[in-house]
């Protein structure tokens, strides 16, 4: 835990898998680490997604991912002093762009009615725990 006050690390999302927060003040602007959908309570679940003792995929459902991803996102910037209406800019990371893109754009839409951020999607070939999404935010505070 870090003693700088513009340092953010809540309880409310999942510890973050190395030494960084989960945002960072810098004046009037948040950043936002990578944020993940692992379940906040345990740090280790990932919705949507049951594997077998060898890691295998048994079941997966990319659209539970999508929606704990948002409620982590929330909860860091609550936790900071912000809310979602203030994200000014989202990137996006998918580990198969072919697969979720069309499924996160649908999802994406339902949580930004209101305010649209400036987005950003990229495809990348893996994250550092089996998840299947990352954001990474930027977004105001006052």
């Amino acid at each position: 835990m870090s003693n700088n006050p513009d340092t953010i690390i809540t309880g409310n999302a999942p510890k973050p898998v190395g030494a960084y927060p989960h945002a960072r003040r810098v004046g009037n602007l948040l950043f936002l680490s990578g944020i993940g959908p692992r379940d906040a309570k345990t740090g280790t679940d990932i919705p949507g997604l049951v594997t077998d003792k060898n890691g295998n995929f048994v079941e997966f459902d990319f659209e539970s991912q999508c929606h704990s991803v948002f409620k982590n996102v929330r909860a860091v910037l609550e936790a900071s002093g912000s809310d979602w209406e203030k994200l000014v800019d989202v990137t996006v990371f998918l580990v198969n762009m072919q697969r979720d893109f069309t499924a996160f754009n649908r999802i994406y839409a339902q949580y930004f009615t209101g305010n649209q951020p400036c987005r950003t999607t990229v495809e990348v070939n893996c994250l550092p725990t089996p998840i299947a999404i990352e954001l990474k935010c930027i977004a105001t505070v006052d």
